[in-house]
């Protein structure tokens, strides 16, 4: 394993203990709302700063973009950046319901080059350094074999937080139910985008995503053979909000079913944002 990798790994399970410990005392938990349905408590907090410090202990020259703004002016202009979600899936934790993880990549000169996403519940450890494959619990992944939508497993997100593009998002999921086996809404994109990775979706789509939601994830589903574009399929969706994630043929034909709403979307919630570096999971 790399060691910028393993750096990331105990990191990961710093904040997943952190996390399962406080999984345990949700009632006495502190509880602040950032926005309409959006919340932080302070495992949250915790956790980030638990990644944070593991980081900064070995790599204090490196740049922090996280979620929760720990570190966020800290070395602004290194070469390596950390994208961190400490909790996605903060509103299932809170309510104790057993799907969220912990999300940890590398970005260097814009590039991602190593990701970590950590299910605590399941003990799941899916990792991936660019050009050596990814892994779940040491084991390698791939994108599902399946070629025909009709036959897939799609999973998405709701666009919950303002509710502005919910009639849309409404549309596109009557299409993807239409034309696909099954549609699933766990909750935690991070998540979601390691299981197109390991092959139990075929696909996955969302919009209003950040950058922290979709590096690791995004870096998982190249090292496993798949695709990953905003809705027209090109490359820009870490920073623009967008994400289509599938097997290479069902990804073409999922940027076509979604299609007649694509235009008709909001930018993203990082578009814009010249404070965040702009990376990618490929050159």
């Amino acid at each position: 394993m790399h060691p910028m990798l393993t750096t990331a790994v105990k990191a990961a399970r710093r904040a997943g203990n952190i996390i399962i410990r406080g999984s345990r005392e949700l009632d006495l938990l502190t509880v602040t709302r950032k926005g309409p349905k959006d919340f932080v408590s302070e495992v949250d907090r915790a956790a980030e700063a638990a990644i944070v410090d593991t980081l900064h202990a070995v790599y204090p020259e490196h740049a922090i973009l996280a979620e929760e703004g720990t570190a966020r002016d800290r070395n602004r202009d290194a070469e390596n950046v950390w994208i961190i979600d400490p909790l996605d899936g903060t509103t299932n934790f809170l309510h104790g319901f057993p799907q969220y993880c912990v999300s940890i990549a590398l970005a260097h000169r814009g590039v991602i080059t190593q990701g970590v996403v950590y299910d605590p519940v399941r003990n799941d450890l899916f990792t991936a350094t660019r050009g050596r494959g990814a892994f779940l619990n040491d084991r390698r992944i791939r994108v599902s074999r399946r070629t025909h939508l009709r036959e897939c497993l799609i999973g998405t997100g709701f666009p919950y937080r303002d509710g502005s593009d919910l009639d849309t998002w409404l549309q596109m999921v009557r299409a993807m139910v239409q034309q696909s086996a099954g549609l699933r809404r766990p909750g935690a994109a991070a998540l979601d985008l390691a299981y197109v990775a390991a092959g139990f979706y075929d696909g996955f789509f969302e919009f209003g995503l950040h950058a922290w939601d979709v590096a690791a994830g995004s870096l998982l589903i190249l090292e496993a053979g798949g695709l990953i574009g905003d809705f027209s399929g090109e490359g820009d969706y870490l920073h623009g909000g967008q994400v289509i994630a599938a097997t290479p043929k069902v990804f073409a034909q999922m940027v076509s079913a979604l299609a007649p709403w694509t235009a008709a979307l909001a930018r993203g919630p990082d578009a814009g944002d010249a404070a965040v570096s702009r990376v990618s999971p490929a050159a």
